[in-house]
């Protein structure tokens, strides 16, 4: 009888797949390169490095303010970037997405406008055991400015929310529900519509952290109904330092812009400024312009896949390294919610992640160690950190056989 990643591998042909990604055929310490970080940076498709190349070769200019030929390429393809990516969540418009520096300046760009100009002292935001730092201290900085007061929905042993304690924790006092859609460091896919369903009744608004979601699985937002989503580009396949905040048009155009400068005005006097429209009020100076452009061919790269495949390849990856791991004496893995994208934390009895991930490298295989900024989670499973494997669709079932016989002998070197 077929197994699960038999059949998964008859169907996605990951060989012509890893032929797009130029590194994965390089070698560390003279062993081939076996990639288990993606949940820190996906590596990039030649078409998104082409893409790049083409733009600093044949279009490099200013956007926005310049009517010369290159100017308005520029402008063209960037703008086409925005309509992409508005149409890859099924935003209702490009007015909708604001280009930022990754998921971390999007959170921070709603609690410093949103948050610092309408909460109040006793006003309370809801976050989750769960966060990464970037879905914290954000809030625990306008809780200080404005006197707003940060509430946590717990998770239980499994790395899954209790749902009973978020109907107790979201309430009344309730103005922004901000939570992960999917966690960093266990890789839960967290229940946000039955949690959402709560935060709605008490007309608190809405904010998903979708950095670790859209890598994996089609996100929509207007069937989710959040007022606020955030991901970065290169999470999916696309260059570091883009990120994206979807807002609804209506909420957008009422907060205040975050930063000041260039190209978010529409007139500038010593006396009085008036502000752009949205997106273009938040995106004050020159932006990463390559990046925008290079953030549209990855998602046109993610677009000529077949999701359900994807996804299929990608569980059946999952099942894989769990089994395989669980089978060597003394792994534990730290987060087995039934919903999870491909990433396994695990922590192995008297060993140290950092040493294991130091042996793991001497053999060709990146695995991220540490409490992956989320220190919180960590605490809670009474761990100083994990050991992160995190798979993306290029990766193989002989590629986690090969982190399989490293951690033996990491198991042999550390007694």
């Amino acid at each position: 009888m077929e197994t699960i990643e038999e059949k998964a591998k008859q169907i996605f042909d990951v060989h012509a797949i890893r032929a797009d990604f130029p590194i994965l055929s390089a070698t560390v310490n003279g062993k081939p390169l076996v990639y288990f970080d993606n949940g820190a940076t996906s590596q990039k498709p030649k078409l998104v490095i082409d893409s790049i190349v083409n733009y600093y070769s044949n279009t490099n200019s200013n956007i926005h303010r310049g009517v010369h030929h290159l100017s308005q390429l520029a402008t063209d393809a960037y703008e086409v970037a925005r309509s992409k990516v508005s149409h890859f969540i099924n935003a209702k418009s490009s007015s909708e997405i604001v280009f930022t520096k990754g998921t971390t300046e999007a959170i921070n760009l709603v609690a410093q406008t949103w948050g610092r100009n309408y909460l109040k002292p006793g006003d309370e935001i809801v976050v989750t055991a769960m966060e990464h730092h970037a879905n914290i201290v954000p809030w625990q900085m306008v809780c200080e400015q404005t006197g707003a007061v940060l509430k946590v929905i717990p998770m239980d042993l499994n790395g899954e929310l209790i749902l009973e304690e978020a109907e107790k924790i979201i309430g009344l006092r309730t103005r922004m529900l901000a939570m992960m859609h999917v966690s960093n460091a266990l890789g839960t896919i967290n229940p946000v519509e039955k949690v959402m369903e709560m935060a709605r009744k008490v007309g608190a608004l809405i904010l998903l952290d979708g950095a670790q979601a859209v890598p994996h699985f089609k996100v929509d937002v207007q069937a989710l109904d959040c007022d606020f989503y955030v991901f970065s580009s290169h999470k999916m396949f696309g260059p570091s330092g883009v990120g994206i905040l979807y807002g609804k048009e209506r909420i957008l155009a009422e907060i205040p812009p975050y930063q000041g400068g260039g190209d978010m005005i529409k007139t500038v006097t010593f006396e009085k400024t008036t502000y752009n429209d949205a997106p273009f009020k938040f995106e004050a100076g020159t932006p990463n312009i390559e990046g925008g452009i290079a953030l549209g061919a990855a998602i046109d790269y993610i677009n000529e896949m077949n999701h359900d495949e994807v996804l299929n390849y990608e569980n059946s990856l999952l099942h894989y390294g769990t089994e395989a791991l669980l089978n060597i004496d003394g792994v534990r893995i730290i987060g087995q919610a039934v919903q999870k994208v491909p990433v396994i934390s695990f922590s192995i009895d008297g060993l140290h992640p950092y040493d294991v991930g130091f042996i793991l490298d001497k053999q060709g295989i990146a695995v991220r160690t540490g409490h992956h900024c989320a220190q919180p989670v960590m605490d809670f499973f009474k761990v100083p950190g994990t050991i992160r494997a995190s798979f993306a669709f290029y990766n193989t079932i002989e590629e986690i056989d090969s982190m399989i016989s490293a951690i033996h002998l990491a198991k042999k070197m550390l007694k």
